[in-house]
């Protein structure tokens, strides 16, 4: 990655890293989760020694603690009930990849369908598809690497009690972070709610769409795979599965999928220079693997392509070169990565596809929605509070649309970047007022105006810099 992060987002990019709160938030957070997988590790290598057990505990603990499952009792206690049930599925379904392939695949498409699918049916059905998505993640990540026998648990109960292990862990090492007394205000929020999910002309509500994409580009990875790249097809539905995971329609994963084949190829060749110059094996290697992690982990809010950098050194060197020729295997695996991208794309692009822009006045409609509600007289207690969520969920947009006006901002006036600045430019003047306790009748009518102008988006962005000016002006 020769091109610097600053050059892609140059405003933004420079205020987040330079934001020493969300670094050193960012930092506890990564810290915490490396601690709980050393901790499940441990009790795992104690109960199961092996190479399988143990990457099904940093795995499993990295994607529980990325879920946010652990912070409320509540969802403790659905994931310590759902996990093992899920365990044993995906179980199965690892051995029906090994010895019966097709079958496998079939399984594994309709498990990551329905844990998708099921997040039409509110909150605790989001959760059980979160849950159920884990442990088929972890069967992309290692698909070849087994429970060594000899262990003092059977090899059936592995799975189940390294999920348990990891749900504690990542539970008590969260807990004890969120207590420090130097942790952030940003911190002790719970998480946004998501946005509500709308249908499109043809009736199919968002998660609806995002499982039949899923679902369509996981099988013809699976196709891809198994026809032209036998024991290899792990990373091209690796990568099918991840630049579509939790799209925002089909610029994100245009972006996502770039992002993903530049850090996987940055992140490959890496690996291989780590393994014909240094010759890293065993506990160099695991200690290795386990460094990329963590950086993989603190640096991903700034940047996808940090993610995909570190995870991919740490996929080559945990899966290394299976006996082959480093130079050679090399060449294949971008090819897969590449592969993965290019299916992921299409069933993005062609199946019930998603308007990112579509997706993205949509959150902006409901951060205008919550400046109203805090500006309301009539509401007894005003915060600001579900405006920064719903700027949180912005920034989650942002990437995409300001890498996209960095390439085509002499071709189009409208950019849709400019709207998430513009709004975000509304949050310090509209902080000041809320905390004033003042509610100008001038800036209720240019909230209201914004939010009329969401529907028609050549006036999107003069309605909001007059809303910013208003703000503004009223502030000072």
């Amino acid at each position: 990655m020769d091109m610097p992060m600053t050059s892609v987002f140059p405003a933004r990019a420079r205020s987040t890293l330079s934001d020493m709160p969300t670094l050193l938030q960012a930092l506890r957070e990564a810290a915490a989760t490396m601690l709980a997988a050393l901790a499940t590790l441990v009790c795992t290598w104690i109960i199961a020694p092996g190479p399988g057990s143990a990457v099904l505990a940093v795995v499993l603990t990295v994607s529980l603690s990325r879920s946010q499952l652990d912070r409320n009792v509540r969802g403790r206690l659905e994931a310590a009930f759902v996990l093992p049930l899920v365990g044993l599925a995906a179980l199965g379904v690892a051995m029906l990849l090994r010895f019966a392939p097709w079958f496998g695949a079939a399984a594994f498409v309709a498990g990551m369908f329905v844990s998708i699918w099921l997040r039409r049916f509110g909150p605790m059905a989001r959760r059980a598809g979160s849950l159920i998505a884990l442990p088929f993640v972890t069967l992309l990540t290692v698909p070849h690497v087994h429970v060594t026998q000899g262990g003092k648990l059977p090899a059936v109960l592995v799975p189940i009690i390294v999920a348990l292990l990891a749900l504690f862990w990542v539970a008590v090492c969260h807990l004890l972070v969120r207590r420090m007394p130097w942790r952030t205000s940003a911190e002790d929020a719970e998480p946004a709610a998501s946005t509500p999910v709308r249908q499109n002309r043809s009736g199919l509500q968002a998660s609806t769409r995002m499982a039949v994409q899923m679902a369509i580009a996981l099988a013809a990875s699976f196709v891809a795979g198994y026809v032209f790249f036998s024991e290899r097809w792990a990373w091209i539905v690796l990568t099918a599965f991840v630049v579509n995971s939790g799209n925002r329609g089909r610029l994100d994963v245009v972006y996502k999928s770039g992002l993903r084949v530049l850090g996987a190829a940055v992140g490959t060749v890496f690996a291989l220079m780590f393994s014909l110059q240094t010759g890293f094996v065993g506990t160099h290697s695991g200690t290795l693997i386990l460094v990329a992690v963590f950086l993989g982990i603190w640096l991903r809010p700034f940047n996808y392509a940090w993610w995909a950098l570190f995870i991919t050194i740490a996929l080559a060197l945990l899966q290394g070169f299976d006996g082959h020729q480093p130079s050679a295997i090399l060449l294949l695996r971008l090819e897969e990565i590449l592969i993965g991208a290019i299916i992921g794309i299409t069933a993005a692009w062609l199946v019930v596809p998603v308007r990112s822009t579509d997706v993205l006045r949509l959150r902006m409609a409901h951060a205008l929605a919550a400046l109203s509600e805090a500006f309301d007289p009539q509401v007894s207690t005003r915060s600001i509070a579900r405006f920064d969520d719903a700027l949180s969920q912005l920034d989650q947009m942002a990437p995409p649309f300001r890498a996209t006006r960095l390439l085509t901002r002499r071709i189009h006036a409208l950019q849709p970047a400019d709207w998430i600045d513009a709004l975000h430019a509304c949050r310090t003047p509209a902080r000041g007022l809320i905390t004033q306790g003042v509610a100008p009748g001038e800036v209720r009518r240019a909230i209201g105006t914004a939010r009329k102008a969401v529907k028609e988006p050549e006036t999107l962005l003069p309605a909001l810099k007059y809303l910013q000016g208003v703000l503004q002006g009223n502030a000072d």
